[in-house]
């Protein structure tokens, strides 16, 4: 079969070559794009008279029916047209004759495959948005249930203070309300039409890019064709904002599988997100959770190989740039259904409440409490917390915690201790205590959990 643009070679093709070079397996995904922005060029092109409107509202029309097929799942690509571009056009061609060929008028593949990847990105970040906005819903809506639920907070993985569990989803929160900011503000640099830039000097017809762009829908041109049709910073920061915020799912992921062990109990995942064994009939895993913490590091591949493949590049456009699509479907997949995974299983998450607050009853978390209070009593803080710790340590010896300490012994170490020291220790009224401006007190979880609703809101009614 004689390439599209075959007319410089003589040679026989070689098929194993030829599917080394093709990039028809993979960005047929860009289908119903690659149509779109066709359909976009040949309406200009007959506009501005550089091909004549009867051919131009016959292309249309012939690109019309691909776009059916495309929705139908009804297109068949091969491997000798190689790429998405030259099996559409040789299709078009099939449907309407030689006149197909006057599409490629003042385009090149490479400003082609620039706007199709522009025009997908587009669509799939807000798609994402989207799924980002309803995980933190549910995360806020967990946090509501559990304002008051007690739970160990922890540094290194050890017994730090008490807190409240609220609190700690509502971190995660913060955390997402940030990566859906990232993805918002990088649209910005994802909406600009490369349609036009030709090869990589632009054209010598008289095209119009802005009716392209304005028909497209996007907000912006490139000013410069080299830099149009050789940018991949758009994609770049995608794959960026979706390591970071899978990252952050992968944190939570970890504390997940950790909730569920038998040393923890404190959450349990229900059967629709966990498996398990061939072997041993007792396991309940959170293979779910597993999974994405494990994707983590697929996404993070995906933004080291398309930096590495870019980072020596010369301008304009390289073949090595057909690498740069595998990564961003791979990324778009994995982010968007981690992201519905992550939250079925929140919403659906049983949390051992009575399990929680007794891991706070039964250590050291409240020692910060009373070295507080002793400071409180106007013994320096320094001071405090050095009587506070080598108490610690004579409980740790004697196998008890500092609320069996009596009373007589508190008031042996200093006589400004007093009854009130129990109340104070206890791991509720550590954590009510806390009000300090985006603390772990119920009142801020309250106050946090209502500022986040009304964000919500606001996000919704503005998206309409």
């Amino acid at each position: 079969m004689a390439k599209l643009w075959g007319g410089r070679f003589d040679g026989k093709n070689e098929a194993w070559i030829d599917a080394f070079g093709a990039s028809i397996p993979f960005d047929q995904q860009l289908a119903k794009q690659d149509i779109t922005g066709s359909l976009a060029h040949v309406n200009m092109l007959g506009k501005t008279g550089i091909i004549t409107k009867e051919e131009a509202q016959q292309i249309s029309a012939g690109l019309k029916i691909l776009a059916k097929k495309a929705a139908n799942h009804e297109l068949v690509f091969t491997i000798e047209n190689e790429d998405i571009h030259l099996n559409l056009e040789k299709m078009l061609h099939d449907e309407i004759g030689p006149v197909a060929g006057k599409l490629h008028t003042a385009r090149s593949r490479n400003d082609q495959v620039a706007t199709d990847m522009h025009l997908y990105l587009k669509e799939h970040i807000h798609e994402i948005i989207e799924k980002v906005q309803h995980f933190r819903t549910v995360l806020v809506d967990k946090a509501e249930e559990h304002v008051e639920t007690i739970m160990p907070g922890y540094t290194h993985l050890q017994h730090a203070q008490p807190i409240s569990f609220g609190h700690h989803l509502m971190a995660y929160y913060g955390m997402l309300t940030r990566d859906q900011a990232r993805l918002e503000e990088s649209i910005k640099r994802v909406d600009i039409s490369p349609l036009g830039c030709a090869a990589l000097a632009g054209t010598t017809f008289p095209i119009d890019r802005q009716m392209t762009a304005d028909e497209l829908g996007f907000a912006d041109l490139y000013m410069n064709s080299l830099d149009g049709v050789s940018d991949r910073d758009f994609i770049l920061e995608f794959l960026s904002n979706s390591s970071i915020l899978m990252m952050h799912l992968s944190r939570f992921c970890e504390e997940i599988i950790l909730w569920c062990s038998h040393e923890f109990k404190f959450v349990e995942l229900t059967d629709t997100f966990s498996t398990g064994s061939s072997i041993m009939p007792q396991k309940k895993n959170p293979d779910m959770a597993e999974l994405i913490r494990g994707k983590s590091g697929r996404v993070f591949g995906d933004l080291i190989g398309l930096l590495t493949v870019i980072k020596g590049l010369p301008l304009a456009y390289n073949k090595d740039l057909q690498e740069d699509k595998e990564g961003m479907f791979d990324t778009v997949h994995t982010v968007a259904t981690s992201l519905d995974i992550m939250a079925g299983m929140i919403a659906t998450m049983k949390v051992n409440t009575q399990t929680m607050h007794d891991a706070t009853e039964k250590d050291f978390s409240n020692a910060t409490e009373l070295a507080d209070y002793l400071a409180t009593k106007g013994i320096p803080f320094r001071q405090a917390h050095e009587i506070v710790g080598k108490l610690v340590l004579s409980c740790t010896q004697k196998g008890i915690y500092l609320q069996d300490v009596p009373l007589e012994e508190y008031q042996a170490i200093n006589p400004v201790i007093e009854a009130d020291i129990y109340d104070t220790l206890a791991s509720k009224t550590a954590v009510i205590r806390r009000h300090s401006l985006g603390g772990t007190g119920f009142d801020q979880v309250k106050k946090q959990i209502q500022l986040a609703k009304e964000k919500l809101q606001e996000k919704r009614l503005s998206n309409g």
